[in-house]
């Protein structure tokens, strides 16, 4: 019975390959066509889809609910909506076919190229939003694309792509320009992914899809985890700012990675703060029952219970046994600190957020960069404020790309409620080991090149002749002398070394040690990102970690998996 399962598995999965290859090829076959249509009649399949799509918007959110069991139907009424209409009615002015700018004091014409065809992956917490979104912006650049959809959410995925690319047939587009997987697995992902016929990945999903999609050799734009931070300042309006993570947090149950997860308040706000969140739904939690919560909620790998994403605070209440009362909207851990320690710390698709009181925006900024270091460098916060210097210090400061001022994150960071570019794709940057920082357009998907025209002479070959026969070559602009570096004692450079290497948990003898355990008297790090772990893996050493220091998950995957971290006493 054993051997007939694994059979009847293995056969699925080349299925899926079969159909991944078959797929890419008709998607490169329709690229070349696609990429002849003029811009009107881009703009027309665009706009067929839209408007097929848009009426549908309800169906497909009670589909998705249905199929996945995450979210608010109402919720994602509004996200199919925001993605129909309000992507579309920023995409329909760009041009994107033919000459698509003038630079005329450099006398430079830009030519948009299609990048080719699109292999995007959909994710089940947010699957018919995304599948419209990610059609609309491929379409529009001139783009094939092949859906590879969710395996818990094939059916919603499969039933938006169908009404889209109807419409698209119906409006011009050649037969292949949108495909879509309807065996799938993860080996006829990885396939499509891999393909030659694809040129450039959208991946939006959990990190070990989007590492998968970086590692497939081709240009690919994934998004990193949320673990958003919500930062009340003392000017702040608090009623106002209260309301805000309160919206940001329930919105289809957190299920956007952009949700706030943690709420940072002044502690000159702070009783205020908590009243105001008690009075519009919250419910804070006792130590015990954190506790509670955090060993249900959080698994062994430090990711959200599947069982529990996507849940109401009420039903989450329930299964774990709180005692929230009728009518909570969030449920608030009060936490002394981020990390392994704490559990609740990590990013939570659910209305859950993790609890802290700093003395001022200083102590603030510091509790925001420790919460996005466990896991959301590089993508979003928010700021509740009136003060336009501290606002400015936190965009100045933060390692976020998205810092959204007095208003939800989940709703300012795909631009809802923000003049930022709609999205539903937010890329994180260097931070968050991304290769774009903006919000995905189709201008992400579009090769430009370049007319460039000559604005100043080439030096003729006859005066290259006149400086060999002896004439004075023109001067090359001389570089102001730099004074000589003031020298530094040995004794003192040994001492500066020594801290630094003490700082990064390895003492100086540590250093000298080649042998991978870490030296008995080293004191274990506070803290570990992932950049910590690349930069200890391209010096050849290791890193000494204890119970007590906080490793983001990304650091912990990368570490773990090329042995770079020692455990203070041995392993636990």
């Amino acid at each position: 019975m054993a051997v007939e399962s694994a059979s009847r598995h293995t056969d699925h999965d080349l299925d899926s390959v079969a159909e991944a290859r078959a797929r890419a090829r008709a998607a490169r076959q329709a690229q070349a066509q696609l990429a002849e249509l003029s811009q009107a009649q881009i703009d027309a399949l665009v706009a067929a889809m839209a408007d097929a799509v848009t009426p549908h918007a309800e169906a497909l959110a009670r589909l998705a609910v249905e199929e996945t069991g995450y979210g608010v139907v109402a919720d994602k009424i509004q996200k199919n909506l925001f993605a129909s209409r309000r992507v579309y009615e920023f995409i329909r002015p760009l041009r994107t076919v033919g000459v698509i700018n003038r630079i005329e004091d450099r006398k430079i014409v830009e030519i948009a190229e299609p990048f080719g065809v699109v292999a995007a992956i959909v994710p089940s917490t947010n699957p018919t939003s995304t599948t419209i979104y990610k059609v609309l912006i491929a379409l529009k650049a001139r783009c094939a694309i092949v859906i590879s959809p969710h395996p818990a959410a094939v059916r919603c995925i499969t039933r938006t792509v169908e009404l889209m690319a109807e419409a698209a047939a119906r409006a011009g587009a050649p037969s292949g320009s949108i495909g879509w997987m309807k065996t799938v697995t993860l080996e006829g992902t990885q396939e499509l992914m891999k393909h030659r016929d694809v040129a450039v990945i959208l991946a939006t999903g959990g990190m070990g899809l989007v590492r998968a999609a970086y590692s497939a050799g081709k240009p690919a734009y994934g998004v990193g985890p949320g673990n958003a931070p919500a930062y009340i300042e003392r000017t702040a309006d608090l009623r106002k700012a209260v309301r805000d993570v309160i919206t940001g947090k329930t919105f289809d149950n957190g299920v956007l990675c952009s949700s706030e997860n943690s709420v940072v308040v002044d502690e000159a706000v702070a009783e205020e703060v908590r009243r105001e969140f008690t009075a519009q739904g919250a419910y804070f939690m006792n130590a015990a029952e954190i506790d509670a919560l955090g060993s249900v909620f959080v698994t062994p790998q430090r990711l959200p219970n599947p069982a529990l994403v996507g849940k109401s605070a009420a039903v989450i209440a329930q299964k774990v046994g709180l005692a929230a009362p009728d009518g909570t909207r969030v449920l608030i851990a009060p936490l002394p600190g981020v990390g392994r320690e704490h559990p609740l710390s990590i990013e939570k698709l659910a209305p859950i957020l993790s609890w802290y009181v700093v003395r001022d925006w200083r102590e603030g900024c510091e509790r925001c960069i420790q919460i996005l270091r466990y896991g959301g460098m590089g993508h979003t916060m928010s700021i509740h404020s009136k003060n336009d210097d501290v606002i400015l210090q936190f965009g100045l400061r933060k390692p976020a790309f998205r810092i959204c001022v007095n208003t939800p994150t989940t709703h300012g960071s795909i631009g809802l409620t923000t003049g930022l570019d709609p999205a539903m794709t937010l890329g994180c940057g260097g931070w968050g080991g991304n290769i774009t920082s903006d919000n995905i357009s189709p201008r992400h998907l579009l090769n430009i090149k370049r007319l460039a025209y000559e604005v100043r002479p080439a030096a003729p070959a006859s005066d290259a002749g006149a400086v060999s026969r002896g004439a004075a070559a023109p001067a090359l602009p001389r570089v102001p002398d730099r004074p000589a570096p003031a020298g530094i004692p040995v004794e003192a450079l040994a001492a500066r070394i020594d801290q630094f290497l003490a700082s990064r948990g390895i003492s100086h003898a540590a250093a000298r040690e080649p042998t991978p355990a870490a030296a008995p008297h080293a004191t274990p790090v506070p803290f570990v990102c992932e950049e910590d772990v690349r930069v200890a893996m391209k010096a050849g050493r290791t890193l000494l970690i204890d119970e007590r220091t906080i490793v983001t998950p990304a650091a912990r995957e990368l570490g773990e998996t090329h042995g770079v971290f020692v455990e203070a006493g041995g392993p636990r």
